[in-house]
């Protein structure tokens, strides 16, 4: 410990860290961290807000990529079941195949409207 008050130690400590380089470097590096961050704050104040059309739209459009994969898919199914009978039903299996490949179309649409800014 020191003998100083602990204002003055304090002080002592900092007025080291001014003159170091490596701190400078550091602060002008959190400095335009912040300003990016306020200028992204700013256009988002500035954006105008999504309606409840725009809502409904991204619904309809979410709802039809998962619908046209599995109603193709199981279209195709019938379709290969009436000319190739099995033991196994095509049209399930291409209907839960088309709904996969719906779902991954609707994750990827959801993703990429949720991270405009990044």
């Amino acid at each position: 410990m020191s003998d100083l008050p602990p204002e003055q130690e304090n002080d002592s400590g900092s007025s080291e860290m001014r003159g170091h380089p490596l701190h400078l470097h550091n602060r002008s590096q959190i400095e335009k961290r912040i300003a990016s961050q306020e200028a992204r704050k700013l256009k988002a104040r500035e954006e105008k807000h999504h309606t409840i059309w725009f809502g409904l739209g991204m619904f309809g459009l979410i709802g039809w990529s998962v619908t046209i994969p599995a109603v193709a898919g199981a279209l195709l199914g019938m379709w290969i079941d009436s000319r190739w009978p099995s033991r196994y039903s095509w049209s399930l299996m291409l209907l839960i195949g088309g709904i996969a490949l719906g779902c991954a179309n609707a994750w990827k649409w959801i993703h990429k409207e949720g991270n405009v800014d990044r």
